[in-house]
């Protein structure tokens, strides 16, 4: 049993730094128009601002292509941003922004023949890097005269995708500071304004090295940017050099609990003061992996972000929708896919548990435990005059949590005597488990969706109060509690 006291007395910020950003599959799903409902939904329901993807400058997008000039034989280049101006139109509509990531390699100036995913996104060097620079300076140009020099200035450019990695960067690290640096210059030319960062990088990998290139050579960056995931934890304390990093296969199991917060801090370190954002994270870099889909995904989301508070300025989840074709569009309704909802929409318990949060507070208050060591952690804020509590059961898979008693001393608390009660376990807002039940099937119809939907959805509970509250933490479970302060007292 582990006891709890909340000190409203020490009061601390709590921004909701992870709703900054969410992240998508590569640009040309924004066309599509489940993929529109579903981020139009997670944009209201759970308050994200900004989206990212891969695959802006990908051939499927036909941003630049050769054509050859049927009266002189000759072949020149055409820009087109037509199906950009498409996408961002829709995510301006929305009430979002671009969090605009510069790649991958238009073939038509591409160095070689490397591609990546399903749909072939080309990441070879520029054969020539001023061509590159000549295409990035033509598409901010662009977004400057439609979207005017005060909006774009609120949106930020991000230098490709984790070049540390040989399947997403087929140059060399000379190779991509050369690329931020023809980047950044055609940007700033552009407008001196706008925001550019990296190095974008897996693993928190390159940071120093970023700083001081550009500290070097006397460029610009106003934010420093990379992933995170914790199966990266074995070869971030391993000192792998990129050949090592590759040839382990990168991904492996999760094997220390918090871990992602030890990045985080030496990553703040690293960035000199500089704005950190991480524009991919999520509880498992394995596609597939079935705790997506679960109340473990929802446990370790919560610690993960109470954790990284008031380190991390931006967090962007890795994905908000299983509309995903990386390894072409997997089979399934759960089938361990990086969304916070499934490919019809169905919410995940990570997903409600992100609408939790988003009803929280920005006001953090001191929370004092008996032990320390428990799996059961607790976060509590004031939102007005509420105070809200949240609690958190969870461990790494391989030593899986038992369920816990705690109890919350509130006699310092004046609040009335009632609170309401949100679960996320086995038995609440879990259509994963409603799913298996029926059978797991492949394909599902309308109303079977909708049922899920239903499932999925947050259910309130009155519950009476006195000088203290005992709850019992399921595993992996998560409870969150609102009580309204009494000011007649």
């Amino acid at each position: 049993m582990t006891d709890y006291k909340i000190n409203p007395e020490k009061i601390t910020p709590f921004p909701h730094y992870w709703e900054m950003c969410v992240a998508s599959c590569h640009a040309y799903t924004a066309l599509r128009e489940d993929y529109r409902e579903q981020l139009t939904r997670a944009h209201k329901e759970l308050g994200f601002r900004y989206i990212r993807f891969h695959g802006l400058f990908d051939d499927d997008m036909c941003v630049l292509v050769k054509k050859t000039d049927k009266h002189t034989g000759k072949e020149n280049l055409v820009y087109n941003f037509v199906n950009i101006d498409n996408i961002y139109d829709f995510i301006l509509r929305i009430g979002m922004k671009p969090f605009i990531e510069l790649a991958f390699m238009p073939s038509a100036i591409a160095r070689g023949e490397q591609t990546l995913f399903h749909y072939k996104a080309n990441v070879t060097p520029p054969a020539d890097v001023r061509e590159w620079g000549k295409l990035v300076g033509k598409f901010v140009h662009h977004l400057l005269e439609r979207y005017g020099r005060e909006e774009v200035r609120s949106w930020y450019f991000e230098v490709w995708n984790e070049p540390n990695l040989k399947a997403f960067w087929g140059g060399t690290k000379e190779d991509y500071f050369d690329l931020y640096e023809a980047s950044v210059n055609a940007i700033k030319e552009a407008d001196s304004q706008l925001k550019v960062g990296g190095p974008a990088t897996s693993c928190n990998m390159w940071i120093p090295d970023m700083l001081e290139f550009c500290k070097k050579k006397n460029l610009p960056i106003d934010f420093v940017s990379t992933h995170q995931y914790p199966t990266d934890d074995p070869l971030w304390k391993s000192g792998m050099n990129l050949e090592d990093f590759r040839k382990a296969g990168f991904v492996t199991k999760v094997n220390e609990r918090g871990i992602l917060k030890k990045m985080v801090m030496k990553a703040k370190q690293e960035a000199d003061g500089l704005p950190l954002f991480y524009t991919e994270w999520n509880v498992s870099a394995v596609l597939g992996d079935q705790c997506h889909d679960t109340t473990y995904a929802s446990s370790m989301m919560a610690k993960i972000l109470a954790d990284n508070d008031s380190y991390v300025d931006g967090y962007s989840h890795w994905t908000f929708s299983d509309i995903f074709e990386e390894g072409s569009q997997f089979p399934g309704v759960f089938h361990g896919g990086f969304g916070l909802m499934t490919y019809g929409g169905i919410p995940k318990p990570s997903y409600r548990l992100m609408e939790l949060l988003h009803r929280m507070g920005e006001e953090r208050l001191e929370v004092i435990s008996s032990d320390e060591n428990s799996t059961v952690e607790m976060l509590a804020v004031k939102s007005g005059k509420k105070i809200q509590v949240m609690l958190y059961n969870y461990d790494i898979a391989e030593e899986a949590p038992g369920e816990e008693e705690v109890v919350i001393d509130i006699r310092n608390l004046k609040v009335k005597k009632n609170a309401v009660v949100y679960r996320i376990d086995e038995q609440h807002s879990n259509a994963y488990e409603l799913w298996k039940s029926m059978g797991s099937p492949e394909y599902i119809k309308k109303e079977d969706v909708e049922k899920l939907c239903r499932e999925s959805e947050l259910r309130l509970e009155n519950m009476e109060i006195g000088e203290e509250i005992r709850l019992t933490v399921l595993p992996y479970a998560v409870i969150m509690m609102e009580m309204e302060e009494d000011t007649d007292e």
